[in-house]
């Protein structure tokens, strides 16, 4: 057996080793005594003016004071809860008064300089500490004498400030290189206030030099510009008096991912550590605990790493997922209402994209998954699944940083069909659910903040918001079966790229298959939060009356050699109904099983990846992935039309004539619906979105034509334009 911490336990351990969120390093408290005049940052001032003002008063470029303050929070407030490493505001100005330093035993120690910007910017403008930390024009003005107050002598010049910038994140280099290229390449966005804020590109900002690597960095996996660390999870026997057969060790097991030996590696999972980046840092290197392969540190995105991705870390909770997956902690809290910080999106997203490119590693939401979407194992498990990182972890936003959006460029639409394909993309800004059990759920966060942005649309048992949230007989295997709104709970939470297929629909309201059961989701045409993303559908196969879902794609009895005893094929609590259809995600499902249970390997049959001949489906079975076998499902292809004869207009190409525009003709199905567009010269005429149009004098002279734009459902839709007509008196 091997030794394990209990995940809820080892947190607890955490918190105790680092009583506060404070930065890895440690700056001295600024000597500057200027005042910087913030009697103007009253409430009601919008934004871009508080940032050109801001830097007026303290004497610091204005998009320097933009670029720092987007690294940290994109320009959100989020109502004045603290960020992931204890900061405010847009600003991000930390407020931790209890030193991390406080052993317990009478001694006590000063908080670093940079854990106390926000009481430092208060004595900077005068401002009352609770303006600071709750008013973002406040905030964004007592951050301004922050800044100033690192520089030795003022300067127009952005690239003067490069030293103050580090400071300004705890004399981190990495965040003075992601601001400066902020600076260069510029940035615009609407702000969870409803602000817009506009950073020029700034063309002479000369971007930093990449960071050194630490020292001992020479195994690390990383992009040179992460200058990535390196903590080894260590590999050791549980009593080192043990011999080397013994199954006792941790925190990981031994493997051959990146060569011919396997597993092969699928799958990237996101965490958040429910601790200080210390805290992980002392978690990950304990034998008795449990290894992943990454940490990602809040203040400034710094990144160490623990395991090569050879070796199988032990961090999902599901040994096969674990066996296909790179594991990334974020340091940060589940519950927690705040933010994630833009340079930990970015410098992750950074690394995502190199481990996806190296290992070829699809960049989609059914590769790139959160821990709250790791199937449980067998009937009885799901309920045990973590839920991190959580409601509050912009998939949207990181998959543009993946250079992969949700849904590519396709907008969500009320224009959905029964049997289309659609992808969730409800927004983050502006999408405030209704959550409850922060605190409880993930102690330190607060209580849940009402208004937050989140990354999920609510599903409910009927076309009705007061309709009880959808069913989830994985997550409540006993009582009610019906979602809550606890913020651990994902019953009833279909997520930014989420996958569902379109079963009906009521006014608003579209139901979906969800959970072996049907759900609605509200879809109205002010804001709609489904894309049509055609895709292979699965449904249970002709003449059965359910199929199995899977949490592992283990091999066939038949497979396994004879030192590897035969890991059973157990089915989890959920079925697939007849009448129900779900998006196939993922053919390419590697059926398998790892074996690895000594310290040395010496065993039968060890660190031998066992495959076999089952053919699995990955599916989208509600907010986690889930597997079923090819031999109780069908699969139904997408539709694809094709325009085998272009449309034509039809009338008298005259003043007061009505012209018609014939469809053409189309294969792979009828199309279930049409859309026109005239055109004329090239450029669309307003409103002339009929299938006729009458010829006014206006057109004399020039050329139109139609666009006919046919739709089928779970189909992509196909443009075909008409030959132009000359029109004439």
């Amino acid at each position: 057996m091997r030794t394990r911490v209990p995940r809820a336990t080892a947190v607890l351990v955490g918190l105790g080793l680092t009583a506060a969120w404070a930065p890895a390093v440690a700056t001295t408290d600024s000597t500057a005594a200027t005042t910087v005049d913030c009697s103007w940052a009253s409430p009601g001032v919008p934004l871009e003016q508080a940032f050109t003002r801001a830097g007026q008063e303290a004497g610091v470029p204005a998009e320097l004071v933009k670029a720092v303050s987007y690294l940290q929070s994109r320009w959100d407030d989020h109502g004045g809860r603290p960020s992931a490493d204890g900061g405010y505001g847009p600003m991000n100005l930390t407020d931790l008064a209890v030193a991390s330093g406080d052993k317990g035993d009478g001694s006590s120690s000063r908080p670093a300089a940079s854990s106390q910007t926000a009481r430092l910017g208060a004595r900077l403008t005068g401002l009352p500490l609770s303006r600071v930390k709750t008013d973002p024009v406040a905030n964004v003005c007592a951050g301004a004498a922050v800044l100033a107050s690192y520089q030795d002598t003022p300067s127009p010049d952005v690239n003067d400030w490069r030293e103050a910038v580090a400071r300004y994140g705890g004399s981190s280099r990495e965040l003075a290189r992601q601001v400066f290229t902020t600076l260069r390449h510029g940035e615009s966005r609407v702000t969870d206030r409803g602000d817009t804020v506009t950073l020029a590109a700034q063309s002479q900002a000369t971007v930093p030099a990449a960071p050194q690597a630490a020292a001992g960095t020479g195994r690390t996996d990383c992009p040179v510009v992460l200058a990535c660390e390196w903590v080894p999870a260590p590999y050791e026997k549980g009593d080192p008096a043990e011999p080397d057969s013994t199954s006792s060790y941790g925190n990981h097991d031994i493997a051959d991912r990146t060569g011919r030996g396997g597993p092969r590696l699928r799958y990237i999972v996101i965490h958040d550590t429910e601790a200080t980046y210390d805290g992980s840092l002392d978690l990950v290197q304990d034998p008795t605990y449990v290894a992943w392969n990454y940490t990602v540190r809040s203040s400034d995105g710094h990144i160490a790493q623990h395991l090569d991705a050879k070796d199988v870390g032990w961090h999902a909770g599901n040994w096969y997922v674990n066996m296909h997956s790179i594991g990334i902690e974020h340091e940060g809290k589940g519950g927690n209402g705040g933010w994630f910080t833009e340079a930990m999106y970015q410098r992750s997203a950074t690394l995502v994209r190199h481990l996806a490119r190296k290992y070829d590693i699809p960049l989609d939401p059914a590769h790139v998954i959160g821990h709250d979407q790791v199937p449980g194992t067998t009937a009885g498990a799901t309920a045990s699944v973590h839920w991190d990182p959580g409601p509050y972890w912009d998939w949207e936003h990181y998959f543009e940083l993946l250079r992969a959006p949700i849904a590519g460029k396709a907008r969500p639409t009320s224009g959905v069909k029964v049997g289309d394909v659609v992808t969730v993309k409800p927004g983050y800004a502006g999408n405030p659910q209704t959550l409850t059990q922060c605190e409880e759920q993930s102690p330190g966060s607060g209580p849940c903040r009402v208004g937050a942005p989140t990354n999920f649309a609510t599903l409910h048992q009927g076309p009705s918001a007061t309709s009880p949230l959808a069913k989830d007989v994985g997550t409540h295997p006993t009582g009610s079966p019906d979602g809550t709104t606890s913020v651990n709970d994902v019953s009833a939470r279909a997520q930014a790229g989420n996958r569902l297929v379109v079963a009906a629909l009521q006014d608003d309201w579209v139901q979906v298959s969800w959970s072996g059961e049907l759900a609605w989701i509200h879809n109205p045409a002010a804001r709609p939060v489904l894309v049509r993303t055609p895709g292979a559908t699965v449904t249970v196969r002709p003449g059965a009356t359910s199929a199995p879902v899977y949490g592992r794609a283990y091999p066939e009895e038949s497979a396994y050699p004879s030192t590897v005893p035969y890991q059973s094929v157990s089915p989890v609590e959920y079925t697939l109904k007849p009448g129900q259809a779900y998006a196939l995600t993922d053919r390419r499902v590697v059926t398998d099983y790892y074996r690895a249970t000594t310290y040395d390997g010496s065993a039968p049959g060890d660190r031998t990846d066992v495959r076999g001949r089952d053919v699995y489906y990955q599916l989208a079975l509600n907010h986690r992935i889930f597997y079923v076998r090819a031999a109780d499902v069908q699969v139904h292809e997408p539709g694809r039309l094709v325009n085998r004869s272009r449309p034509r207009v039809q009338g008298r190409p005259q003043v007061g004539q009505r012209l018609t525009a014939l469809p053409g003709t189309w294969s792979g199905g009828a199309p279930a619906s049409l859309a026109h567009r005239w055109f004329r010269d090239g450029r669309p005429v307003a409103g002339a979105r009929s299938a006729t149009y009458v010829v006014g004098r206006r057109d004399v002279g020039h050329r139109l034509a139609v666009v006919v734009t046919a739709s089928a459902p779970n189909a992509k839709d196909v443009r075909a334009t008409s030959r132009s007509v000359r029109i004439r008196r």
